[in-house]
């Protein structure tokens, strides 16, 4: 089944070419058929700041395209910094400036206004509040877990959970939270049992710190233990890759062996990160939100026809020199 929903999914993200793996049927709940598949065009990404960093988001976008040329799908990236799902905020957060994002006050915007066919969402660092696990937080992030998944799938698109990444107690403190967070992604997980289609991020990400750490004792992939580095990323995309069925990712050991999918791959790279974070910022702004301290951007129009040309660049880059 795990195999069958790694096919389905692939579709939409390389606008259905037959040649990638053969699709197959889901009778689980959610099931999006082949009609509905085609019609796909856009794939918004929802989370907090690790989202709105957006490495991970790009090295997606660049594998798709390198991987297939004819790719016009939209990888639009709609994390806000420090939003939660729960509606939580501790007190005196960001310096008692102001509390933590809900995403209830932005979601129907955010969907109405980019129309996509699937939404990749990736909460859970924040939603705990950096506390110890707690029954009653707990709750709550479940609470916006099922409504996130209701309000999305309400407006005729495909959610796929990704579970949260790792937090690095001793980098970050707050004894106790990476328990939190292992909960919070074993629930998820668990989910898979009902048809849900869930990334899981927290266990590989999990393991490789440990595994690192063994051998480098001062080890990290976020130094303040939330927010991680390139390599944090690399495992990000590597997971998501893998579960829309990119099985050529399972032996890349970093982002250049991703990009060696294509011969030109570092410089559609580099055209999908100017692409990304120009739009990023006009998206959010024309949205809307209520987080303090965000970058404007672009108007949106202005932003679209800036990164129109890019995106001929790239595709023309793609389709340049055929992948290995």
């Amino acid at each position: 089944m795990k195999t069958e929903r790694f096919r389905l999914l692939v579709r939409a993200l390389a606008v259905f070419l037959a040649s990638f793996l053969p699709l197959a049927v889901q009778s689980t709940e959610g099931v999006v058929g082949f009609a509905q598949l085609q019609e796909a065009h856009r794939i918004v990404f929802l989370g907090d700041s690790i989202t709105y960093s957006g490495q991970y988001v790009e090295f997606i976008e660049a594998y798709c395209v390198a991987r297939f040329p004819e790719l016009r799908t939209q990888f639009l990236n709609l994390g806000l910094p420090s939003e939660t799902v729960s509606g939580l905020s501790e007190e005196g957060h960001a310096g008692g400036k102001f509390p933590r994002p809900d995403l209830r006050e932005r979601l129907a915007r955010v969907l109405e206004k980019t129309k996509p066919d699937v939404v990749i969402a990736c909460y859970g660092m924040n939603d705990g509040i950096y506390l110890p696990f707690s029954e009653e937080r707990f709750q709550k992030f479940k609470d916006g877990i099922l409504w996130l998944r209701e309000r999305v799938t309400a407006a005729g698109a495909k959610i796929i959970h990704v579970t949260p990444a790792t937090f690095d107690e001793v980098k970050g403190g707050h004894p106790g939270y990476a328990n939190a967070l292992d909960r919070y992604s074993d629930w998820l997980l668990g989910h898979r049992a009902a048809g849900w289609d869930v990334v899981d991020l927290h266990g590989p990400m999990n393991r490789y710190l440990v595994e690192h750490r063994r051998r480098e004792p001062e080890f990290f992939l976020a130094g303040d233990g939330v927010h991680c580095g390139e390599t944090g990323h690399w495992i990000i995309a590597k997971q998501v890759l893998l579960h829309l069925g990119a099985k050529d990712m399972a032996s890349a050991e970093d982002a250049q062996a991703m990009l060696a999918v294509h011969a030109r791959g570092k410089e559609i790279l580099k055209l999908v990160q100017e692409k990304q974070r120009m739009m990023k910022d006009a998206w959010l702004t024309d949205t809307g939100h209520k987080r303090p301290g965000m970058k404007p951007g672009l108007p949106l129009a202005e932003a679209q026809a800036k990164t129109a040309e890019l995106d001929r660049q790239i595709h023309q880059l793609a389709a340049s020199a055929p992948a290995p």
